[in-house]
């Protein structure tokens, strides 16, 4: 959706009788001519504006200065990884090397680099290190955050370019998740348990893009079973989440079953994004009319009106012109059941839905799957 203008804000200096916005605008013009962000850099600056105008509180000031400063820096270091698809990986910093868990987790990182894909840790020791390890420099990935003890950065990461230190667990955490295309979850303490059930809200909130969502045990293990358990027998049973829910994450038991979980999702969804109140859905491949006509039939709950359109570029999407070459599906998506969506992109990616092959599209996009 368009970015629209904070006429709140705005109100809120033009009555005080500070003549700042169109001095704001033109400053902004001036740094950069040709950015179609200017309305959003002006309301993140009237926002710090008003901020001083209130002056409450120091503690509040320096907070939003932090973060800001955090978040600057992350931005601009990762845009040297952008297009490039990146897994998530969490588990316990405590996992000893001689753990099977550490030798998995090792195997998924080679496992991870091998399929091109960046492996995400904490950048800590245990299952993060082996993580790193085994997919190396290039294809790593480390983000920090400062304690008095645990987490210094594992060898691999460690005093490059791409380790990005975090001072706030809120905006660390906003990355993990913001840059992953797919999460992989290994056994692990309060920190590991806390990550997934993030995770997972967030997707089945629509909070943050569909993407796999993989937990790793080693063969015989019960730590992610116990779990699945306690959640079907507890919250799904009492109805607190819809039984669909569970399609939104899997349990393997190696690290090649993890990689592959990852590699079928994106074998014909690409990317996803709201566009003028409809669901879009990009693919590598052209579903058949067959496989078209049996979706308006198994999946018509998705839709709150009309059905699936099928489509190529149409130009509405100027801000991403790369993936002009990718067809379209779109539809108005009730943005409630992602669980359904899930079961959605496990049938798109079903090669016998096919129209026609086309090459895979090596860039991706990322949009939050919420209604603005």
């Amino acid at each position: 959706m368009p970015y629209q203008p904070n006429d709140l804000l705005s109100r809120h200096f033009e009555e005080s009788g500070h003549d700042l916005i169109s001095k704001v605008e033109d400053q902004l013009k001036l740094v950069s001519p040709n950015s179609q962000n200017i309305p959003i850099y002006r309301d993140m600056i009237l926002t710090v504006l008003r901020m001083a105008q209130e002056d409450h509180n120091r503690w509040n000031a320096k907070i939003t200065l932090q973060a800001l400063r955090e978040l600057e820096q992350a931005f601009r270091v990762l845009e040297k990884f952008r297009g490039r698809r990146k897994v998530t990986v969490f588990g316990s910093a405590r996992t000893p090397i001689e753990h099977p868990l550490y030798a998995m987790a090792r195997e998924l990182g080679a496992a991870l680099a091998r399929s091109d894909l960046m492996v995400i840790t904490g950048a800590g020791g245990g299952i993060m290190a082996a993580a790193h390890e085994g997919a190396g420099r290039e294809h790593s990935l480390g983000f920090n955050i400062t304690l008095p003890f645990e987490q210094h950065a594992n060898p691999t990461v460690n005093g490059t370019s791409n380790l990005l230190p975090f001072h706030f667990f809120f905006t660390r955490k906003l990355f993990f998740v913001k840059e992953a295309d797919a999460l992989v979850l290994c056994p692990g303490g309060f920190g590991t348990l806390d990550e997934a059930l993030e995770v997972l809200t967030l997707i089945q909130t629509g909070k943050s893009p569909l993407v796999p969502v993989v937990l790793l045990d080693t063969p015989g293990g019960n730590f992610w079973q116990s779990a699945l358990d306690f959640i079907r027998n507890q919250l799904e049973e009492n109805r607190y989440i819809l039984p669909t829910d569970m399609k939104l994450v899997s349990l393997v038991y190696s690290a090649e079953e993890a990689v592959e979980q990852i590699n079928q999702f994106y074998s014909n969804f690409h990317s996803s994004r709201w566009l003028k109140h409809q669901f879009v859905i990009r693919m590598n491949h052209k579903l058949s009319g067959d496989a078209l006509e049996q979706m308006q039939a198994s999946f018509a709950d998705l839709c709150l009106s009309d059905h699936f359109h099928q489509h190529a570029y149409d130009g509405e999407e100027h801000d991403e012109q790369r993936f002009s070459h990718l067809a379209r599906l779109a539809f108005t998506f009730n943005a409630r059941n992602h669980g359904r969506l899930r079961e959605l992109v496990d049938f798109i990616n079903l090669p016998e839905n096919w129209a026609t092959a086309q090459p895979s599209a090596q860039q991706h996009s990322r949009e939050p799957i919420h209604v603005s």
